[in-house]
């Protein structure tokens, strides 16, 4: 481990920015205000920098540097002084985690900068667990009144941030809430992004095998940290026919599943 990569000691009451997310704020923001509940719970001090936009993922992964990297600059700028970066994704905090530096390697003036940003990005749960030290962060209003819960890795949070151990930690704090993995906890939905939307088809194979892994499991919920993701499987439940309710897991963690779940809006 490299001192960029040590985790940093944080504060007494860090200053944090939180990156919604497009698909965040367009598709769930009540998962933004998830998270900003659950961080001041924590003891940080949360901002939302009006000036974010999006991460650039979606270009990058296209192979689109040049637009990848002029969006990379904005978001910089626009998270420059805080003390960390926290997003309720691992698939957007991997982008600027692990992919901003390579997008500015050999930049001698943006490359320090993105390394620095790197190294104060988090997902939600990480940073919680790893950073903040919470094991039980859950409000008052966070209960299920008795369910099982399957969780869903995603790859991007799994693979590129270590995101496994952390939501399950916080998890066990829910009051009435037993959190078991399935056969597919660690293997892609199909959306990966512009995947799914090139491939549709083998995305949906995809999809349709972790189906079939869901259903030798009981439960009643399916809980993730990606809304993509998560997006993508309620989606195909749905059309399924599933009873089986999906929700991010700063939702649950903030009480927030009285309503409707993931593909039950509108």
């Amino acid at each position: 481990m490299t001192n960029a990569d040590a985790p940093r000691t944080p504060p007494d009451h860090p200053r944090v920015a939180l990156l919604v997310t497009c698909l965040v704020d367009v598709m769930r923001p009540q998962i933004g205000f998830a998270a900003v509940q659950l961080l001041e719970r924590a003891g940080c001090i949360v901002e939302v920098p009006e000036a974010q936009t999006c991460c650039g993922q979606p270009a990058y992964n296209s192979g689109d540097r040049a637009d990848a990297q002029k969006i990379a600059k904005d978001v910089i700028e626009a998270f420059a002084g805080f003390d960390y970066v926290v997003a309720p994704s691992g698939s957007c905090a991997g982008m600027v985690r692990a992919h901003f530096p390579e997008l500015f390697a050999n930049d001698p003036v943006w490359g320090p900068k993105a390394a620095e940003l790197s190294a104060r990005t988090y997902e939600l749960t990480q940073f919680l667990v790893d950073i903040m030290g919470c094991k039980n962060i859950v409000t008052a209003d966070a209960s299920v009144k008795t369910a099982i819960a399957i969780y869903h890795d995603s790859c991007s949070g799994l693979r590129e941030l270590g995101i496994k151990a952390q939501p399950r930690t916080l998890l066990k704090a829910v009051p009435g809430l037993a959190v078991r993995d399935y056969s597919g906890s660690e293997t892609c939905c199909g959306f990966g992004g512009t995947f799914c939307i090139k491939y549709p088809d083998v995305s949906d194979r995809i999809v349709t095998q972790r189906l079939a892994d869901l259903a030798r499991t009981p439960g009643n919920l399916l809980l993730g940290g990606d809304l993509g993701c998560l997006m993508n499987l309620a989606g195909k439940l749905s059309r399924e026919g599933s009873p089986l309710r999906v929700f991010h897991v700063a939702e649950v963690l903030a009480g927030g599943t009285d309503g409707a779940s993931i593909g039950e809006e509108g």
